[in-house]
């Protein structure tokens, strides 16, 4: 199955013969079955057990589209090196007489074979793009400039050139000249091609920029975050590394201050830790614990965990810097305030995992939002969380969300999930608290969930939920394997036009505001390419060509058409592929050069895409290979 998989014992394979033995009476079918199993590439061999599965093709189409599957469908394992037919009925029964290891994975496995003769559903469920409220919303204003609130002669269209050629000879009055900024703004969407991609030893779980732009750090599952100066952001310069002084697994999410001093960084743990981001600074972070329990300061460390044990998946420093609000597997939302070293809040406030936070307006820390793995993200107002109780919800996504981004206006807010849709919500649409309770929304969704890190959510289970009060749904990108992020684009270097994400598929997905897709930019295809063109690639190169890396996270420059993809390559190495607008860079001979490949420490480590000289590498790979 995997190196996860279920496992058998040699010794049990006289019971496993009992209850087998009406599916391989068949022997016609077991000789087809061996034959496709030994055909089929995909197969995976754990050596280690000695357990094989041949993988179903989950794109099948059943010549008979309405037959349910009623757990007699025949597939093909391999137990104590032989072939055997089993139907999930039988494999469950081997699974309650304790012959083969239940895991998750077996889960999906089981699962999958379900779905398999299940009657194909309506496409036509899905959103309708363009969506009408989305085209609403871009005529409004409020998401970037319109044709419809410009003049003819500014409105009309033109090449960028033209607009460039506009703005330095002064044509028009005052609002013409904004507005043709605007639009010059919103026209500039960066594109595959990638200026610099920077190498990591390990995935990196989040990057992103400061909100002046002159900052941008880079969180990694080896418990370092690696901070850049880009205030320059086409000439980036290393700045320091903060390391994590203990963890659990990986780091799970970083939060910069609003005045850029100090970093939040989280684990797996109830503890957040400080970092100062003055590379003069070389002492110890100091380390929160937000459970109950005290245990503060430079010196707290793992002997100082409290009783309560739990994880955080998420954390976010409030506009004023003086409060932390954290999401946790414990499903609860804490609000801690810093400067009294004290919890103020910790509320369990979901069903399951709270994936993220975030607060609604950045200056103010009155509204925040949660958003869980039971498929809902709560409003909370600061003012009255004591009694527990959540000012709203929205509903809508039909598989656990993965992370909720603000627009920073205390009204519009965006949403991943693992059911493959991105969600726009506005606050004036929230669900109240009664509503919530009366409707009991989570009664359509709380049987559906999977584990996806191992199983894929597949279209086929996806339904519109009954009481969705989205206004927009995005769709196109995938979510899997981990909590893949998005995010409006800026005002400042987008005019607030675009929301994007991260996918599984190794893209940046762009879209309108109306669902219609405004960009692609394709970081796996970009970094292939840029390795294939480096010479002396060895084995570790040739891994990664065989999966396709995901974008965890991208990231908008706020004042430049800059884009940062943070990236989990295929042998559980990270990248920051540094992506921007540039027309015509195939004849860009400007330095730095584009498609240079560097080490953490921006020190080059290939060839690039141009040519150029190399220099050592410190991060532990070497020169000229993946």
């Amino acid at each position: 199955m995997s190196q996860h998989g279920s496992l058998a014992r040699s010794s049990d394979l006289d019971d496993v013969d009992s209850i087998y033995h009406t599916a391989a009476e068949d022997e016609s079918w077991e000789r087809d079955a061996a034959s496709s199993e030994d055909e089929d590439d995909d197969d995976y061999n754990d050596g280690a057990n000695n357990f094989e599965e041949e993988q179903p093709d989950l794109d099948d189409d059943d010549e008979d589209e309405d037959e349910d599957d009623d757990g007699d469908q025949p597939f093909v394992v391999q137990i104590g090196g032989r072939t055997l037919p089993l139907t999930v009925r039988q494999l469950q029964s081997l699974i309650a007489m304790n012959h083969v290891v239940h895991t998750a994975e077996l889960d999906g496995l089981i699962g999958r074979l379900r779905r398999r003769h299940r009657a194909r559903p309506d496409v036509g469920r899905f959103p309708e793009v363009p969506s009408a409220k989305g085209i609403e919303l871009m005529n409004s204003g409020v998401f970037g400039s319109t044709s419809l609130a410009l003049s003819p002669n500014v409105a009309a269209p033109k090449e960028l050139a033209r607009r460039i050629l506009d703005r330095e000879l002064g044509l028009g009055d005052y609002r013409g000249r904004r507005l043709n900024q605007d639009l010059m703004a919103q026209s500039m969407i960066p594109t595959t091609r990638a200026d610099m991609v920077i190498r990591y030893q390990s995935p990196v779980y989040s990057g992103q920029f400061s909100d002046d732009g002159n900052f941008f750090f880079a969180v990694g599952k080896d418990f370092k975050v690696r901070m850049y100066d880009t205030s320059n952001p086409y000439d980036w310069r290393y700045y320091k590394t903060a390391v994590f002084p203990f963890g659990q697994w990986t780091l799970s999410d970083a939060s910069l201050s609003p005045d850029n001093r100090w970093l939040a960084i989280t684990s797996l743990l109830p503890h957040v830790c400080l970092a100062p981001t003055d590379p003069n600074d070389t002492g110890d972070p100091y380390v929160l614990d937000l459970s109950e329990s005290g245990g503060t300061g430079r010196q707290a460390g793992p002997f100082h965990r409290s009783h309560g044990h739990f994880g955080i998946f998420s954390v976010r420093y409030s506009g004023d810097g003086r409060e932390l609000v954290a999401g946790t597997n414990d499903n609860s939302i804490i609000v801690y305030d810093i400067e009294s070293r004290r919890v103020l809040h910790n509320v369990e406030g979901h069903q399951d995992d709270v994936n993220a936070v975030c607060f609604a307006d950045k200056s103010s820390p009155h509204i925040l939002y949660s958003g869980s793995d039971d498929c809902t993200i709560k409003v909370w107002d600061r003012r009255s969380m004591g009694d527990g109780r959540a000012a709203g919800a929205f509903v809508g996504h039909v598989n656990g969300l993965t992370y909720v981004d603000s627009k920073g206006d205390g009204r519009y807010i965006l949403s991943n999930g693992k059911d493959h849709c991105m969600k726009l919500w506005d606050l004036r649409a929230v669900m109240s608290s009664a509503d919530f309770d009366r409707l009991e929304p989570t009664r359509h969704t709380r049987d559906r969930a999977i584990d996806y890190r191992w199983e894929a959510f597949s279209d086929d289970d996806w339904f519109r939920h009954p009481d969705d009060n989205s206004v927009v749904t995005f769709r196109g990108h995938r979510v899997s394997r981990t909590l893949i992020r998005c995010h409006f684009s800026p005002p400042g270097s987008t005019n607030s036009r675009y929301v994007y994400s991260g996918s599984y598929d190794g893209k940046i997905h762009v879209w309108n505001l109306d669902a219609t897709v405004a960009a692609t930019i394709d970081v796996a295809a970009e970094s292939n390419r840029l390795l294939r063109r480096s010479r002396g690639f060895d084995d570790r190169y040739h891994a990664y060509r065989q999966m396709t890396p995901f974008v965890r996270e991208a990231f908008w420059h706020p004042n430049a058409p800059v884009m940062v993809a943070s990236v989990w390559a295929a042998d559980d190495s990270g990248l920051c592929s540094v992506h921007s607008w540039n027309e015509g860079s195939d004849d860009d001979d400007e330095d730095p050069k584009m498609g240079r490949i560097v080490n953490d420490r921006l020190v080059p480590t290939m060839r690039a895409a141009g040519g150029g000289e190399t220099a050592g590498d410190e991060s532990g790979f070497d020169a000229f290979s993946w």
